[in-house]
Order: structure tokens, then sequence, then C-alpha cells
């Protein structure tokens, strides 16, 4: 992921957009001024457009009012068969190994003084934990002891016994942050966020101990809200303490066994579980693949219900902005253009777009151009670009109103910490250029270049990336577990 990192200061941003690598690695040609910085726009194999000005390259999000002028589909570099071949022999040796040392060594997870008791846990399931992860789990938890900005301060550590513990030196190693959803950079232990939350604390207290639907609704949730609203251009919006749990605690209380769902094969988790709790029937599409998704639908459509033939109460479509693990876009003009055609639901996940996507931040649909009434049902949390906690859902007053006194999310869960509510309006506000005085448009831009650098100079480096240009989420694939390490 893209974090907010400023590119280095002794290189002049035009400069870095229009060196040789980009050139290569793109096989692009730039109309280049006699100031040395491009002129005109810029365009781009995955079909979007570059605006340049004054050698600087901004977000380019030109025809946002024709969203099918955008492509998002992705030429994906696939594994050769000499690389796929290596890696399932490392993979193969690395289980054999652990097979033989552990028929030897008699290593097991059996627990002491649990006579009587069903086991809790199965030895084998923590198999790969020992044998393959534990070689290189010094990649991973890495202990940090500062905010997620463009660096990070790390705890050195080490190990005895070959990974079976890490212990800490007590060193302290900063880094340069490659690896953090804190988009914008607004999770800061200073300015004017982390003012506004501390102010927040003392005035109001770090929690109301209470539902939204008892007394835990205060004055300033019911601002977030509205700014919520304002924000996204919708008629109303709910906000929730907990992101994970706004999929998953909401959407059973919008379907239910009589409705069919087209979900992507890549959905996050919490709206896989979120599905699953509520009982519908789930169709599971390829990923971003309209063609796909309008066939099956199409065919649930007219079959009806599996068992009794009926027709169904409600048909919905359920994708994602931008997808946190593959990096892509999701194709929202063809899901609009299916969703008007065969009168379904359409719900967009904006977790990660919300904030890091469009030329105003406003997500997928900002992107895209398209009319935020075309989206019925708009989710998205605050723990990415907003640097808090929680989510919210976003669309009609019919469909806020039923949520508010339906969602489990918002009868029996806490609501938003005050401070946390404080800490998303700030930002939120600077954002929308209603403080900072044109801070928030300074950070949109700076993720807009930090992505397309960080992707095409990895790209140059020869590794495979996958996703949109555009995404801040830059998968780069790796495949030997030793190159891994």
């Amino acid at each position: 992921m893209v974090a907010h990192t400023e590119l280095p200061a002794q290189v002049p941003h035009e400069k870095i957009l229009n060196n040789k690598h980009f050139e290569r690695c793109n096989n692009e040609k730039t109309p280049v001024n006699s100031a040395g910085g491009t002129k005109g726009k810029v365009h781009h194999q995955n079909g979007t457009t570059i605006s340049t000005q004054n050698g600087y390259a901004s977000p380019g999000y030109e025809n946002s009012n024709v969203p099918n002028k955008k492509k998002i589909h992705q030429k994906e570099e696939e594994c050769s068969i000499f690389v796929a071949f290596f890696t399932f022999l490392s993979y193969g040796v690395l289980l054999l190994v652990g097979h033989i040392k552990e028929f030897f060594s008699r290593a097991t997870t059996k627990e002491k003084n649990r006579e009587g008791y069903v086991p809790l846990y199965i030895g084998f399931e923590s198999f790969y934990t020992r044998n393959v992860y534990r070689r290189i789990q010094d990649c991973w938890n890495r202990t940090i002891c500062s905010v997620p900005g463009a660096e990070i301060d790390l705890m050195e550590r080490y190990t005895p016994d070959y990974g079976w513990t890490m212990k800490l030196t007590g060193k302290i190693i900063k880094c340069i942050n490659a690896g953090s959803y804190n988009y914008l950079g607004f999770a800061e232990n200073k300015g004017p966020c982390h003012d506004a939350a501390e102010h927040t604390t003392k005035e109001v207290g770090i929690t109301t101990s209470s539902p939204r639907m008892e007394l835990g609704t205060l004055e300033i949730h019911r601002e977030l809200e509205q700014l919520v609203i304002e924000f996204l251009g919708v008629e109303d919006a709910i906000t929730f303490g907990m992101g994970f749990a706004t999929n998953v605690l909401n959407l059973p209380s919008l379907l239910d066994p009589s409705c069919l769902v087209l979900s992507d094969e890549f959905n996050h988790a919490s709206l896989i579980l979120g599905l699953r709790l509520s009982g519908a029937t789930v169709k599971v599409f390829r990923h971003n693949n309209s063609e796909d998704l309008e066939k099956k639908l199409r065919e649930a459509l007219i079959c009806g219900h599996p068992r009794t033939h009926r027709p169904w109460k409600k048909a919905i479509i359920v994708v994602e902005g931008i997808y946190s693990m593959e990096g892509s876009i999701c194709d929202l003009p063809n899901f609009v253009r299916i969703k008007k055609k065969y009168k379904t639901y359409l719900y967009v996940d904006e977790a990660h777009s919300i904030g890091a996507l469009g030329p105003n931040g406003g997500g997928v649909v900002d992107y895209y151009g398209v009319d935020p009434k075309e989206v019925d049902i708009q989710m998205g949390t605050f723990t990415k670009s907003f640097g808090a906690a929680g989510g919210y859902i976003a669309g009609s007053k019919d469909l806020i109103n039923h949520l508010r006194v339906t969602s489990h999310a918002q009868i029996y869960a806490s609501s938003m910490s005050p401070p946390v509510a404080q800490q998303i309006i700030t930002s939120m506000s600077i954002i929308m250029g209603k403080k900072g005085s044109g801070e928030g448009e300074r950070r949109l831009n700076q993720l807009a270049r930090n992505t397309k650098y960080f992707r095409r100079r990895v790209k140059y480096m020869g590794f495979i990336v996958y996703g949109n240009e555009d995404s801040p989420v830059v998968p780069v694939i790796l495949y030997l577990p030793a190159v891994t390490a």
C-alpha cells in the first residue's frame, strides 16, 4: 500500500515524473516542454489520462462525467512455467523436511492437563506455521513504536532458537513506510486532527458507554453524519464504531433467505461473513467480470429461488471500490449498467477507495464520475484515509431510517468514541477544503503521484505488479519463499 510518503526533497517532482525510467517501463511517449516538464495530457496503458500543468502530474480525472472513458481491466503478467515449477518444488521440499523432522522429534501441540476434554486444537493445523512460516516469520509482526507516517520506528529483534521465539535488542530502527493504509497521512500525533481530538477528549470524554439507540447519540455523531452526507452527495448516512462490523451487522438487516446476492469472488471477509449471517442465496462471479456477473444474474432471475422456484424478494450486487489484496478498481460503470438493466440493487464497499481515489477523494464513485444516487448502498470505513476507526453506510433516507431501528450495530454496540468522531470530522473537512488552506488537495495529489511513481519504479526493477495504475494498493508478487525472506 502506498502511504502518505513525501517524495525525495532533493529531486523535483516533475523530474521524477519525466525521467527515462518512467518512459522506459511504461512505453509511453510524453510531450516535453522547454522547461523539462510535461504538457497537455499523458495517456496511459489502462486508458486513464493525466493532465499536467507546470510539469506536475495531477491525479488526472479528465471527462469524469463520462464514466466509460476509464478502462479498468489490467493485463496481469502470468507466472512462467520455470518459476512455477521451482516455487512448488521449494514448498514441497520445506513440507517434506518438516514431516521428516516431526517424525523423529515428535513435535506436537497436545494440550496439557486437559484429560477428559475434547482437544481445542488439531496438531496438524499448525504444521505450516511450525515448519514454513517460522523460518521467515521475522518478515511479519514487527514491533512498531510510532505512528504510521512517512517513516516508522521499528524495534530491532533477533531469534536465538531459529524463529521459535523473538527477542528485542532495545535498538530502534528508522524505516521508510511503504505498507500502511494511512493513505493521506492523517494518523498523526501532532497537527490539527490531533489537537481537535485532544480537545474533544477533555470536553466530552472517551466514551458514552451506550448504544446509539439508547443514550449513545451525541451532537458530535450527528455532526459527523451530516458531514458524510455532504462529502458523498447522498440523502442520508449512518455511522458505526467499527468498520468490520459495518458489513457484518448491517447486511443481515438488509437481506434474508428469500434474497439473491451476486458477490465478487474477491470480496472482503466482512462482506462474506455478513452475507452468510443473512442467510441469502449467494452467487459468486469472477473478479471484476461484468460479463460473468450478467450471465449468472440473468440465469438466477430466470430460475428463481433454487428450492421454491419463486421469484426473488430482492437481488443485490455486492462489490468493493478497491480490492485490498489485488489492487484492482471495480468496474463500476458496467455494474451500474447491469443494475439498471435487471432492476437490482448495488452495494459498494468503499473501505479502501474513500478518501484515496477520485479528484475530490470521494472514492470510486467520484473516480468514475458516477452519480451517487446510482449506487443504492455506499459503505466505507474511517480506518484508512481518515486515520481513525469505524464505518458508515450512505444512501436514501428510507434505507438509513431502516438501519437505525434494525441494525445490531446500532442497537447493541457502543457508539463511536467522541475523539474518534472528531478525528474523522477534522480530516474529512481538510479533504473537502473546509479547513487547511488547500492541505487536502495537496495530500490527494501527493498520494496520486506516489502511487504512479512507486508502481512504475517497482515495475522497472523487474517485479510483477498487479492492480490498477491509479490504485494506492500495490501488490508485488513474490513466489519463492527464500526470495520473500
